[in-house]
């Protein structure tokens, strides 16, 4: 009798849990990484709240706008992730065109924070244009003055960080934020308070800790890289006046819709805290706890979508359909699973999840934490939503589509998501619960949409040629 080959379908499970576990492999550092950058900046909020209400309002406001253009910044360069993806998928020791992708990138970081450091010097008019108190203002520009250094190194290393995860060595990120989030701590302790005989320098000694972090974050990537022998025969550092506009051209041409998604998501969150400060104080204060756990969850698919848009990009230079159409399954299922498992305990445990950022116990938090639970029962529901859209985001990004998304993005946020939630808070009853029921709305729309787009992404000719 003849040997009857395997059927088709036998061979997908197998090769589905290969991708799986190595998307998994990629997403679990990188996704750790940007935990442990939370708490870097946690850091920071920390030991400015012990000088004061007034301190720490000048923080935010300053860091509110630093963070914004921070944002912009690292999503513009972050078009590097699907270019150097795809090149190491055409060819496996493309080292020539990693090199020149990676050092326009980093042309772009150091011209994007020129034009942002220029922002932030003109902090103090911007504030007082927005109608902010003269004290706060002050201090709130003064402490911008300082930070603003902090933008080209933080840009940088997140290119350097898309260059070691693309070349499977996410773990490198992990370790240098672990070492930033040490870094930042002392430098905190020792700057603000004045401690091993350091001048106590209170709000900007937080600002020169966070500009000390990030060049020495930027640093640590370059020593591994050139330590690493198998990072340093890239010699990514080597004649790096040599311009390659073609490849920056692309860059920005990607770059700048991945910027303009990652704005449009953020500002309808940073929308919504206006439109519950004009609810009432005890609503917002509960906003922003609740939110605080769905930015804390949010990381676990953030990292997913970063390992998807590198798994779907070594599929499309390969110009492996099949690859692709599997990279693509095991980031959804990925992400979207874990967004599963935290909706299930932001629904049935809600005042355990709440305890990790307030006091549920307490007399004075009574209102505040009300407000949180009845929020977090909304984010429970459009938990999935958020993953989902996430790592669509990324798969799409992988095929170096980012144009349409961007315009699904802005539409679903601000006209269905954010129309939402003005007429829901301030034309119904539900005031804060509206906002929140406009978030998702958001969400989901958006999540439809990018999925949608993913499923008919052969018909609408964003696969490569065979």
């Amino acid at each position: 009798m003849l040997h009857q080959p395997a059927p088709l379908t036998a061979e997908v499970p197998q090769r589905f849990s290969t991708e799986f576990r190595a998307t998994l492999a990629l997403a679990a550092p990188l996704a750790a990484a940007n935990l442990l950058q939370m708490l870097v900046h946690a850091i920071d909020v920390i030991f400015v709240a012990r000088l004061g209400d007034t301190a720490l309002a000048a923080s935010s406001l300053g860091v509110s706008i630093f963070g914004l253009l921070l944002w912009t910044g690292t999503g513009l360069v972050g078009a590097a992730a699907p270019l150097i993806a795809a090149e190491i998928g055409r060819r496996k020791h493309a080292v020539r065109e990693v090199r020149r992708t990676v050092r326009m990138a980093l042309w772009l970081s150091l011209l994007v924070s020129i034009l942002f450091m220029g922002i932030c010097a003109a902090g103090g008019p911007i504030m007082r244009a927005t109608g902010q108190p003269a004290e706060l203002t002050e201090r709130a520009s003064s402490f911008l003055l300082i930070l603003m250094w902090a933008m080209f190194p933080m840009i940088a290393a997140s290119v350097l960080r898309i260059f070691v995860s693309a070349l499977g060595r996410a773990t490198i990120a992990t370790a240098i934020t672990f070492f930033a989030l040490f870094v930042n701590a002392l430098g905190n302790w020792t700057l603000v308070f004045g401690n091993l005989g350091m001048p106590a320098l209170g709000l900007h000694g937080s600002a020169l800790s966070s500009v000390i972090t990030s060049v020495l974050m930027l640093l640590a990537y370059v020593v591994v890289i050139q330590s690493d022998r198998r990072l340093r025969r890239y010699r990514l550092f080597g004649n790096w006046w040599r311009s390659e506009w073609s490849r920056f051209v692309e860059m920005v041409r990607l770059g700048i819709p991945i910027s303009l998604t990652i704005l449009a998501e953020a500002g309808l969150f940073t929308g919504a805290a206006f439109l519950m400060g004009r609810i009432g104080e005890a609503q917002l204060a509960g906003h922003t706890i609740a939110l605080q756990v769905a930015a804390l969850a949010f990381q676990i698919p953030f990292g997913v979508a970063q390992a998807a848009t590198i798994r779907v990009g070594l599929a499309y230079g390969a110009r492996d359909h099949r690859g692709i159409a599997l990279a693509g399954q095991a980031s959804l299922a990925l992400g979207i699973g874990f967004m599963g498992f935290t909706a299930l305990l932001m629904w049935l445990f809600p005042g355990l999840v709440l305890s990790i950022y307030v006091d549920v116990d307490a007399a004075r938090n009574a209102a505040l934490v009300g407000f949180a639970m009845q929020f977090l029962v909304i984010a429970a529901a459009f938990q999935l939503a958020d993953g989902a859209q996430a790592v669509a985001a990324g798969v799409l990004r992988g095929l170096q589509d980012t144009r349409i998304p961007m315009i699904i993005a802005v539409c679903g946020y601000w006209i269905a998501g954010y129309g939402a939630a003005i007429y829901l808070a301030f034309w119904t009853p539900l005031e804060g619960v509206g906002v929140w029921i406009g978030l998702a709305v958001g969400l989901f729309v958006v999540a439809a949409m990018l999925l949608a787009r993913w499923r008919m992404r052969a018909r609408l000719g964003l696969l490569p040629s065979a």
